[in-house]
């Protein structure tokens, strides 16, 4: 049984050792299957493991039982010996009386004889006794060699036993060994499967953002474009109505230059640097409605609140009261440190712009603070500059 088991053990085993290589559904779908194999050779292993221990406790139980005839055994030879040593002492002694004194010690002299002082009586009883003091001899060999039979018979299963509880054991350590092999070979390919699964979010999570972040930048581009267009209708038509191309424009205060100063927004505010670098700083925090506390929690606007106070700037606790406290700004004039405001007036959401089409913000329940392309789709309600 044991040979057999083991040889169950050992055929689980294989080089199944998976090296790191690009990730692709190829790959991590195989390491996968490779990882299924290793987990059925372990839980095939471990059944045997357990078949081989159940046998190693059956054959410690018998080797106590065996262990406690030897010792019974003994016992028996120990008390018979010490019966029969008494006895042949008790004997002898008798004897010795009663010859000594013509059988007139013991009564039992008497059944020989009605005269207990002949030589007769005194020989037929030295007789009897010196029967007894052999017969007593003779039966304590017997039961010696009855008892040393038996105690031989006991040790000759003794080491059987031993010998196979010891394979048994043996068994059950190269099947452990075997385990610990397998489960090393599990640990290095799932190990092999999270780097490439981890690749490919990350790769995918890469194009994502550029995607997000060019379409982000053709779009603010466009703005731009389209913004410089408008202002340079707007200084024609202004140049048309004042009667005269140059003179108009060259003259002091033209309201040309005063129709592309309203349009332009507000500078951004020095500040703008350190409320990132704040707002950074808490990345990884947990979403908490209503949370304002750095390095445990933050709701949207308090996140935004907390990090312009960080550079000095105090804004209002609600989403919706800092858009109003924002200059509105176009798509087209976004720079680091404005507020991306999403919902009517802004009483949904903000997050803060980090530059490159990427903003910062405290999402939702469940969320961390994250760095993530902005959102310009549907429920965007603008950009506001902060001062």
């Amino acid at each position: 049984m044991t040979a057999s088991l083991l040889a169950v053990a050992l055929g689980v085993t294989g080089t199944l050792v998976s090296a790191t290589r690009p990730a692709s559904a190829d790959s991590i779908a195989s390491d996968r299957a490779q990882a299924a194999a290793i987990s059925a050779k372990i839980q095939a292993t471990q059944a045997q493991i357990q078949t081989l221990t159940d046998q190693v406790q059956a054959a410690d139980f018998r080797l106590s039982q065996l262990s406690g005839e030897i010792a019974a055994n003994q016992a028996e030879v120990t008390k018979d010996q010490a019966e029969v040593t008494k006895d042949q002492s008790q004997l002898r002694v008798q004897a010795i009386a009663d010859y000594t004194s013509s059988g007139t010690s013991n009564q039992i002299s008497q059944m020989f004889s009605g005269n207990p002082n002949t030589s007769e009586v005194r020989s037929e009883y030295a007789q009897i006794a010196t029967g007894n003091v052999t017969s007593t001899i003779d039966h304590l060999h017997t039961a010696q060699t009855q008892l040393q039979t038996t105690q031989s018979a006991l040790k000759q299963q003794l080491g059987q036993q031993e010998s196979t509880r010891n394979s048994l054991t043996q068994s059950e350590t190269q099947a452990n060994d075997l385990v610990a092999q397998d489960q090393q070979t599990l640990n290095g390919v799932n190990a092999d499967i999270q780097a490439q699964v981890k690749a490919q979010e990350a790769a995918a999570a890469a194009a994502a953002a550029a995607a997000a972040q060019a379409a982000f930048n053709a779009r603010v581009a466009a703005a731009r474009q389209q913004q410089a267009a408008a202002a340079a209708a707007q200084t024609v038509s202004v140049a048309a109505a004042s009667g005269g191309g140059s003179t108009a424009i060259d003259s002091g205060t033209s309201a040309s230059t005063t129709v592309s100063a309203a349009a332009d927004p507000p500078p951004v505010p020095p500040g703008a640097t350190g409320a990132i670098e704040a707002a950074r700083s808490q990345l990884g925090v947990p979403y908490v409605w209503g949370g304002e506390t750095p390095g445990v929690g933050f709701d949207c606007s308090g996140l935004v609140q907390w990090a312009w106070a960080q550079a000095g700037v105090s804004l209002p606790r609600t989403s919706g009261a800092q858009f109003d406290a924002t200059t509105q700004i176009s798509l087209a004039s976004i720079e680091p440190g404005d507020l991306l405001f999403y919902g009517p007036d802004g009483s949904d959401h903000v997050a803060m712009y980090v530059g490159g089409g990427m903003m910062i913000e405290a999402p939702e329940t469940g969320q961390v603070v994250h760095i993530t392309p902005v959102r310009t789709g549907g429920g965007f309600a603008g950009v506001g500059r902060v001062g």
